[in-house]
């Protein structure tokens, strides 16, 4: 990497966007548990 290369960083909207998407990753992580959880119960 040569030091006039740009930064690697992406733009704030995508940052954004990857924040969006982890959370909801986790979200439906936590969901599929429960669900698990409750068919197990049954």
């Amino acid at each position: 990497m040569l030091w006039s290369d740009p930064e690697n960083e992406p733009p704030e909207d995508l940052r954004d966007t990857q924040n969006m998407l982890r959370r909801l990753s986790v979200l439906l992580a936590l969901a599929m548990v429960l669900a698990m959880l409750v068919i197990g119960v049954r």
